[in-house]
């Protein structure tokens, strides 16, 4: 099967789909979204084609997107909004001429914004964190001591932790919110529910869950991996399991890394769904080959369906 890796390089996840293709014997052909071109009135059949970078004296070499067996999407790098809306009419493009890809682009829209993702949990009766998005820093202001002085700032896009911040102090809240109203920044405000220091990532693959870590730091509030939190493998409740199954749900993604937090008021919160959800330090904290299952999946997705 011809499978294309829609990524923004050739970093350690495109090389480890890479090595599990090779071993089930698929054809994996990594695929960058800057070179995306989308023809429309074409001369040739091929609606979607993608060329590699130019190198001196080597050809690019040119990939026909409309006629492989499958497309997963990596990753969705940041961009311009045309940029990015290019990039999802693109995958949409490619579903409407009967392309499978994984995850679908309407999981992706609804996964990489934080408002839609969190407001489609709580629409499915998952327990999320008291929220609000608004434009005006008076409106973030007020929901900051509605919320009990002690809030989590976030971007509308982003992971890994990126661009996240807790404020307690309700003149660093004034500061904070008034300079990103100037630079024209949503203004998502979360309640901070007190932890024990760590979550649970649950990477969701059709009707299962995977695998599972704990993500424990002992210096920040943050539990992500790329901010120096340790993974260490997890078994999950059934509850746990039955919450990251209907978050993945929520959002249409066959995929998905979610994360959930054990409040010490005693309840246990679903706080994101990652579409795109990386898997190195899940792989290295259960030894499952993560990237060989992925792939099994998506050469036949059907077999492992959400429920």
């Amino acid at each position: 099967m011809r499978i294309a890796v829609l990524a923004s390089g050739d970093g350690w996840h495109v090389q480890d789909l890479a090595r599990a293709a090779a071993a089930l014997g698929h054809d994996l052909a990594p695929v960058s979204f800057r070179h995306l071109q989308g023809w429309l009135a074409s001369p040739e059949p091929a609606v979607i084609t993608s060329t590699g970078p130019h190198t001196r004296g080597v050809a690019p070499l040119s990939i026909a997107l409309s006629c492989v067996d499958r497309v997963l999407v990596r990753t969705m790098p940041a961009g311009s909004l045309e940029q990015v809306i290019f990039r999802m009419d693109v995958l949409h493009r490619l579903e409407a001429i009967g392309v499978p890809v994984i995850n679908p682009p309407r999981a992706l829209e609804a996964a990489i914004d934080k408002y839609v993702a969190c407001a489609r949990m709580e629409a499915a009766g998952l327990p999320v964190p008291a929220t609000l998005v608004c434009e005006r820093a008076d409106d973030a202001v007020a929901a900051f001591q509605q919320l009990g002085g002690d809030v989590v700032v976030k971007p509308l896009f982003g992971s890994e932790g990126k661009g996240i911040t807790r404020v307690t102090d309700v003149d660093v809240a004034h500061r904070v919110f008034k300079t990103l109203e100037r630079l024209g920044s949503i203004l998502y405000v979360q309640q901070f529910i007190p932890h024990d220091g760590y979550d649970l990532r649950a990477f969701v693959l059709g009707n299962r869950v995977l695998a599972a870590m704990r993500r424990r730091h002992d210096t920040d509030w943050r539990t992500n991996v790329a901010r120096g939190a340790i993974g260490e493998t997890a078994d999950l409740s059934l509850h746990e399991a039955e919450l990251a199954l209907r978050a993945a749900r929520a959002v249409d993604a066959p995929i998905a890394g979610v994360d959930l937090l054990h409040g010490r008021n005693g309840q246990t919160y679903v706080l994101e769904v990652n579409a795109v959800p990386g898997w190195r330090a899940l792989a290295k904290a259960t030894g499952r080959d993560v990237a060989g299952e992925v792939l099994e999946f998506v050469a036949d997705p059907n077999q492992k369906t959400l429920a």
